[in-house]
């Protein structure tokens, strides 16, 4: 298989992306550390786990097992069966006795929890927590999302993973519905407590912060016990911080042989997307795995038009054949291997609260590596294919390299889940083949006639509505205007009665949801 990722030695002196020398490793993790200002911890083991058949278990098996305390933070925990299942395990430790804490996010909960659920977890002592509701002071905090999903408990183990809490990541075997394809780890070791002050910053954004555990604090200040061989960086993206962007896009500069992205909103930038072909023009062998299904048609001209540039750079593309693919995963060169929340957008990059294992381990690198090649084994390569006349259009290969006409089903109006988050990745692709059509930036193709020929459509018809009926568009722009007054006065009141020194500074303002405590 072009560019199979090595396996060998895991050695220390070997881990850096398969560095040559001592020099090399240094000034990689030195790149890295600045990147994302997470230092290479040592001494942790990691478990691969796929899909909820693997991680749903070891969450609730961990739950049943805490002594002291359980943090469970996820952006959406749904209220069916699944759900419920959580629910009876997190009450059962809180009347135990165990310290059990909840923290999700507002908007990812809308529509998808009630509050009968958590009033029932509050009722049998749950301390809950919800991020970021929405504020009449501040029209724009809703922006700024808690996208993690960590569970860590008593300090041993801690679960990062993509998966959130539902019964579409399990599936419904007798009903033949397949569950969704994600990916998450188990980790133990020093690393642990890194996760663990991860939650502690979100959970002290939402009211007063953890209370002080003196064995907590030992554990934490000692980076806990030795574990296993693994070296691992915990990066916990912040707002406009931007760690994870310039590390992804490292990654890329650092490549030697491969790399290999599941993605499932993806919606890169340009800076990113220029890093991935100039790594494919290197040779290096660079795959991206994407989700195949939607339930909003325009997305699929969207998607195309956003894998045209990295067609003709020399990436290959493949969409995944089941109901969603909700990973988000990167492996490279088999030495270097990144799990998590993280979405390769600007959304995920630059406005949310996210948090990524990064492992440098052969080993794991290797059952990662195989993980992939196995996930495509379920996808369609998205191909430019090439006809008489000069205009190359997108069309759809098996991944196998299979003649087309052995293809098992049709992409065409297949239907699919996560719509939210595929359409904020689509206004962003949008976005950038506007900006690229009025700049002229990039030379475009056919696959965004249809995008242009609807934007102008859009458009034309809101400056018909403007001229016949100016209310319908300044009632909305007046209504606008008032928020953002009364936001920004509200904002103005509270700055002018605190304590200066509430406002002196501080990555995310010194405060609460990125404001003042």
């Amino acid at each position: 298989m072009p560019g199979r990722l090595r396996s060998g030695d895991a050695r220390e002196g070997r881990i850096m992306l398969g560095a040559r020398d001592a020099g090399e490793r240094t000034l990689l993790d030195q790149a890295f550390t600045r990147a994302v200002g997470a230092p290479l911890v040592h001494g942790n083991a990691v478990r691969l786990l796929r899909d909820a058949g693997e991680n749903y278990p070891a969450w609730l098996a961990a739950i049943a097992a805490a002594e002291r305390y359980v943090h469970f933070e996820s952006y959406i925990i749904h209220d069916d069966a699944t759900g419920a299942r959580f629910a009876d395990a997190l009450i059962a430790r809180a009347r135990d006795g165990i310290a059990v804490r909840v923290l999700y996010d507002w908007l990812g909960g809308v529509g998808k929890t009630s509050r009968r659920y958590w009033r029932r977890l509050r009722d049998a002592g749950v301390e809950v927590r919800v991020f970021n509701p929405p504020r009449l002071a501040r029209p724009f905090d809703w922006i700024t999302r808690d996208h993690r999903k960590t569970l860590t408990v008593d300090g041993e183990v801690a679960f990062v993973t993509g998966l959130c809490v539902g019964r579409m990541w399990e599936g419904d075997a007798a009903a033949g519905v397949a569950p969704w394809r994600d990916t998450g780890v188990a980790l133990r070791g020093p690393a642990v407590a890194d996760v663990e002050r991860a939650f502690g910053r979100v959970w002290a954004a939402c009211g007063p912060p953890l209370p002080h555990d003196p064995m907590k604090a030992h554990a934490t200040s000692s980076r806990g016990g030795h574990a296993g061989g693994m070296a691992v960086r915990v990066v916990a993206g912040e707002p406009w911080t931007g760690g994870l962007l310039r590390l992804d896009q490292l990654i890329a500069a650092a490549a030697r042989e491969s790399l290999w992205l599941t993605d499932a909103y993806f919606a890169g930038t340009p800076p990113y997307v220029q890093a991935l072909l100039a790594a494919a023009r290197d040779g290096v062998d660079v795959r991206l795995l994407v989700p195949g299904g939607t339930d909003i048609p325009l997305l699929r001209p969207l998607s195309r038009a956003g894998y045209r540039p990295l067609l003709e750079g020399g990436v290959r593309v493949y969409e995944w054949n089941g109901p969603m693919l909700h990973a988000k995963t990167a492996v490279s060169d088999g030495r270097w291997a990144r799990v998590g929340s993280t979405n390769l957008n600007l959304a995920s990059w630059l406005g949310n609260y996210e948090l990524d294992v990064v492992v440098e381990d052969a080993e794991f690198a290797d059952a990662m590596a195989h993980a992939f090649a196995t996930d495509l084994g379920n996808a369609t390569e998205v191909v430019l294919e090439q006809r008489l006349t000069p205009v190359r259009r997108l069309a759809l290969a098996p991944a196998d390299g299979a003649p087309r006409h052995r293809r098992e089903r049709r992409h065409r109006g297949r239907r699919g889940h996560g719509s939210v988050g595929r359409a904020a990745a689509g206004a962003l692709r949008l976005g950038n083949a506007v900006s690229a059509a009025i700049a002229g930036t990039r030379v475009l193709g056919r696959a965004e006639a249809s995008l242009f020929a609807g934007v102008a459509g859009a458009l034309l018809a809101l400056a018909v509505v403007a001229v016949l009926w100016p209310w319908v568009v300044a009632l909305p722009l007046a209504a606008l205007g008032a928020w953002l007054a009364i936001g920004l006065l509200g904002r103005a009141w509270a700055l002018s009665r605190a304590p200066a020194e509430r406002y002196g500074g501080g990555r995310n303002g010194g405060g609460r949801n990125g404001g003042e405590r």
